[in-house]
């Protein structure tokens, strides 16, 4: 049985979003240790510094820029370095070099752990934790990619924008890939056990037409606050860090992280997001929920989308 967790993460890349994650993390209490690695050791000791000058104000952790011999007893190893998909870069191009990354970094977190919870935040996240799953050969529930929490976090937002209700009485579910094939749960989505149709129904709302420019305004979403402001990372990072209280706090929290599936729905040897239970081993199981045939379908073509990209990733870097 795995022991109780210390709360030490190592966090690969200091850039916008493992910054971002790291002093998130610090804020909500949930680490005693968090180690910056970064190919640039300037930038993870300026962080490490930074987020350390203001523990005066919060619960107490180490903070400080470290190698990767940092990971033989850490609890969780948090990918995030990468890079960003440029404009008129393809999606292939954006996962070939970021395998290649996610590949090397794995190499190296793996000659000094194999415990380690691997949780992969960095672009296209499906496609890296697959790669991230079978290059460190670990437990598939141990190789984790934070999937579509971020996606199922927008979509309850603008659910209860629309509503006029608390986001946290909204309970709904982005599935599938974190990109544009992801799939939203109409027919489980409800407002305090309310089906979303009904509550629009009630309030003389045409719910197709609801629906069409929720969708739109999710899977957008983070194009459009790229262009508004070059990057996004504060949505991330506070989902990142909820997937982190999960397994930390041994929580059984059911998240929609991504994993590599072995017939789950049908679907085996691709990583996708559904609902899961984490907790300190990662992910403890994943929970079957009933769907709708059209989701059915929608979601085995997700991951037909994204075993194209797998098969010609490979390829490329053969």
């Amino acid at each position: 049985m795995k022991k109780k967790a210390k709360g030490k993460i190592v966090m690969v890349g200091a850039g916008f979003v493992g910054s971002t994650i790291a002093y998130t993390a610090v804020v909500s209490g949930i680490a005693s240790e968090i180690v910056f690695v970064d190919v640039n050791r300037d930038k993870a000791e300026g962080e490490a510094m930074d987020m350390s000058h203001g523990l005066a104000y919060v619960k107490q952790v180490d903070i400080r820029a470290g190698e990767y011999s940092d990971c033989k007893d850490a609890d969780i190893v948090v990918i995030t370095a990468g890079i960003n998909r440029k404009p008129g870069q393809s999606r292939l191009d954006l996962a070939k070099i970021n395998v290649k990354i996610v590949q090397d970094v794995i190499v190296n977190v793996t000659q000094y752990t194999s415990d380690a919870i691997i949780l992969v935040v960095s672009n296209p996240v499906d496609i890296l934790t697959y790669f991230a799953q079978k290059i460190s050969g670990l437990p598939r529930y141990q190789v984790i990619g934070t999937g579509t929490t971020l996606d199922t976090a927008r979509f309850k937002y603008l659910i209860g924008k629309n509503c006029e209700v608390n986001v946290r009485n909204v309970h709904a579910y982005i599935i599938g890939e974190h990109g544009d094939s992801e799939v939203p749960l109409w027919s489980t989505a409800n407002i305090a056990g309310k089906p979303l149709e009904e509550f629009w129904a009630d309030s003389g709302k045409d719910g197709a037409v609801e629906k069409s420019k929720l969708i739109e305004d999710v899977r957008d979403a983070g194009a459009e606050i790229i262009k508004k402001k070059g990057a996004t990372y504060y949505g991330i990072g506070l989902a990142t860090t909820n997937i982190l209280s999960a397994m930390l706090g041994n929580e059984n929290s059911v998240l929609t992280v991504s994993s590599v599936l072995d017939g789950e729905y049908g679907i085996k040897d691709v990583a996708l997001s559904l609902p899961s239970v984490v907790n300190v081993k990662g992910i403890d199981r994943i929970f079957n929920i009933n769907i709708s045939e059209d989701e059915q379908l929608m979601l085995n073509e997700s991951a037909t989308k994204l075993k194209e990209t797998i098969r010609q990733v490979e390829n490329e870097l053969k």
